[in-house]
């Protein structure tokens, strides 16, 4: 813990120094009259002496106590995981910091082990596991063989940002739970449970997933806790950062380093150039590797000013990492923080949109001016898309309130939704010669036996 000045065992030295200074007794003369003077003196300083410690004690509590709030105010402010019970059915929100003070511009006297020992509850790794096709022995050669399938596994970083009635919730990058056919977080006691997506925005990189409370033993939740927000917009260059995470999938590390940059954009082949929109990231040297993905950037009071993206990271040269600010992120996640957990159905009850399309990426985005999202080649006649009004040569950028930015994404949100559920999707469609924002309410349809097989 830091060091703090110990006014109790300064009290207690200028306690012995008031017990002791005036001992002794007042001599006895013999004279009466002068009696009754020593008699007068001697109240007369008992009086002064009970007032000097009654002023003295009052200014030392003061004292121990406003040093107490200072320092407690410098902790991080972690939040204990209570269990459900407890908890009201409200709008699950971040928990922030009240009030931007001297505090929060990272001026606080704790060094890097004391916030490492109090925010690493808050920080969880994550195990992604996925199905994929791999190239077989034969295709090697040019030989025709039957498409293989292998189990594949990756790991990234997640913060405790919050929970609801029934569900730990967790903040990540989107490219760490991407694709994920099971999911499972790992706590600071070893403790692994399975985690199901409850909302992404691939956008910003950013998404939620929930870990049920009642799958969680109780040692564990008494040993974790939830990350406590800070103000990203009050960093400055040069200011000291900690970096916690999954590295490499090893378990959690701690690295530190400086704020090298604020409000960079990042391009997609790894140029960094200074930005004022909203894509716009921190820069550190603290080392963020892969597995740091979805880890928490903190400031040096431990609240979380950033989500590190190991993805951003360039590989070219050292000491240039990529946080996504809390400034930019915050409502994202309040907003996945908040949707419906949804696990994947069976196929015979999946639904159906009655679309076919490409992904716009940035390249043909900059290169043709498209929004980027799913290019909708064509639409199947009487199909749930074409009921809703959705036509060849729109541009699909959102479903459900999630940000879509490729076919594969879509597809993977159609498998957890039924037929017959309505939804809403958003559109950008082209009006003369600009792109318009539209939203469009859907009825899913059910896929026929066919499509099912």
């Amino acid at each position: 813990m830091a060091n703090y000045y110990d006014f109790n065992k300064d009290f207690n030295t200028k306690q012995e120094q008031i017990n002791y200074e005036h001992c002794e007794s007042p001599k006895n003369t013999g004279n009466k009259n002068s009696s009754g003077k020593g008699s007068h003196k001697l109240v007369k300083r008992i009086g002064t002496l009970t007032l000097s410690a009654v002023l003295f004690g009052s200014v030392a509590a003061a004292s121990f106590q406003t040093v107490s709030r200072v320092y407690n105010s410098n902790l991080p402010s972690q939040a204990p995981v209570q269990a459900a019970s407890e908890t009201e059915n409200t709008d699950t929100k971040l928990l922030k910091t009240t009030s931007v003070s001297d505090s929060s511009t990272n001026t606080g006297s704790l060094d890097v082990s004391d916030i490492a020992e109090a925010v690493m509850p808050s920080i969880v790794s994550i195990t992604n596991k996925s199905v994929q096709e791999v190239e077989n022995y034969f295709s090697q050669f040019g030989y025709y063989g039957i498409p293989e399938t292998q189990e594949t596994e990756s790991c990234g970083s997640g913060i405790i940002i919050g929970k609801n009635d029934t569900e730990l919730l967790i903040v990540t990058n989107n490219h760490v739970v991407e694709g994920a056919d099971t999911l499972s977080a790992c706590f600071i006691d070893n403790e692994a449970y399975e985690a199901q997506i409850k909302g992404t925005d691939a956008s910003n990189d950013l998404a939620v997933i929930a870990v049920p409370l009642d799958s969680i033993s109780e040692d564990t939740l008494s040993g974790i806790s939830v990350a406590t927000v800070g103000d990203s917009d009050s960093l400055k260059v040069g200011q000291q950062v900690i970096a916690i995470g999954n590295a490499l999938g090893y378990g959690q590390s701690v690295t530190t380093g400086i704020v090298s940059a604020v409000n960079r954009s990042i391009s997609e082949d790894g140029d960094s150039i200074d930005g004022g929109d909203s894509s716009t990231y921190i820069q550190t040297d603290a080392a963020i590797n892969p597995g740091n993905s979805g880890g928490a950037l903190l400031n040096m009071n431990g609240e979380v000013v950033g989500i590190n993206s190991a993805k951003l990271a360039l590989t070219e040269v050292e000491g240039m990492g990529y946080a996504i600010p809390t400034s930019r992120a915050s409502s994202i996640i309040e907003g996945l923080m908040n949707q419906t957990t949804r696990t994947t159905v069976s196929a015979e009850e999946q639904g159906y949109m009655g679309i076919q399309g490409v992904n716009v990426t940035e390249e043909i985005q900059q290169a043709y001016g498209l929004p980027v999202g799913v290019y909708i080649s064509e639409v199947t006649s009487g199909s749930a898309a074409d009921q809703a009004g959705i036509a060849s040569g729109n541009i699909l950028t959102g479903f459900d309130g999630q940000s879509i930015s490729d076919i594969n994404q879509l597809q993977e949100l159609l498998s957890k939704y039924k037929a017959g559920e309505t939804v809403d999707v958003t559109l950008q469609v082209q009006v003369e010669n600009a792109y318009e924002e539209q939203t469009l309410s859907l009825t899913l349809g059910a896929k026929t036996v066919e499509e099912v097989h």
